[in-house]
């Protein structure tokens, strides 16, 4: 590629993202080498038939990618609040491995039964009424795993995990993800992808933001990110905020209140 047309598309990028102007001329062609592959005319599998995975013969949903971090960020004994629990799978190996002192707030009726089967503490709430049960600094951390672009209210639930809560355990998918940005743009849609498996018309995902956005939100909020972690290419590895926000499906975010400094990424 000339410099004078490497140096034009630099000026577009630097628009677009900056993480996309800071890479170096090797990731540069890399990136657009995977645009062509997926622009219109080439043959690829498409996005749009992407569908939620299908559960085991066991009934049993896998860990998440998340659920090995969480397990090992928190600490033996510590007491844990989570948030949309589901059927309280990881709550369930934190109380056996790790003892903790677990409470599971879940809205949906399968979900608070099963965790009743498995004997997890846990009680029927929706979490956009709040967390007013709960007093200050009751819990040392409280998880939201895939939870916060679902939330009708997720500024206010935010506030109140991190009132409740010592430390707060976030994780979502990024919609900046290169994937999804491509997928429409050129195909005018909404993207479907394995991390966005639904439609416009039957997604659960009501808030839908990226790495940036939230980074935003704890500044705003003076949150500090202790810690994060990003799903790529099926890899989970330590986050780079600048590169991830293209390159990042999912992320988890480690994150604290009331600090001096409101990011230590």
């Amino acid at each position: 590629m000339k410099r004078a047309a490497k140096d034009f598309i630099r000026m577009l990028l630097r628009e677009m993202d900056p993480s996309l102007a800071a890479m170096s001329e090797d990731e540069l062609s890399a990136f657009l080498a995977r645009m062509r592959a997926l622009a219109p005319g080439t043959k690829h599998p498409s996005p749009r038939a992407a569908k939620p995975a299908a559960l085991p013969p066991n009934g049993v949903a896998p860990p998440r990618w998340q659920d090995g971090i969480i397990e090992k960020i928190v600490p033996e004994g510590s007491t844990v609040l989570d948030l949309g629990c589901g059927e309280g799978q990881l709550l369930a190996r934190l109380i056996r491995d790790k003892h903790v002192r677990g409470q599971g707030v879940e809205l949906d009726p399968g979900g608070v039964f099963v965790c009743v089967e498995r004997k997890v503490p846990v009680f029927q709430s929706d979490l956009d009424a709040g967390l007013k049960g709960f007093a200050d600094g009751s819990f040392d951390y409280v998880i939201l795993e895939e939870t916060l672009q679902t939330l009708h209210h997720p500024d206010d639930v935010l506030s109140e995990m991190l009132r409740v809560g010592r430390t707060g355990i976030v994780s979502f998918p990024n919609f900046a993800y290169w994937r999804v940005r491509l997928d429409l743009a050129l195909g005018g849609r909404m993207p479907v992808t394995e991390t966005l498996p639904y439609h416009w018309y039957d997604t659960p995902n009501i808030h839908l933001l990226t790495l940036f956005d939230f980074m935003d939100w704890a500044r705003t909020r003076h949150v500090a990110i202790t810690q994060g972690h990003a799903l790529i290419e099926g890899r989970v590895r330590p986050l780079d905020p600048e590169k991830d926000t293209l390159y990042a499906e999912e992320v988890l975010l480690v994150v604290e209140a009331d600090v001096a400094q409101p990011s230590r990424l």
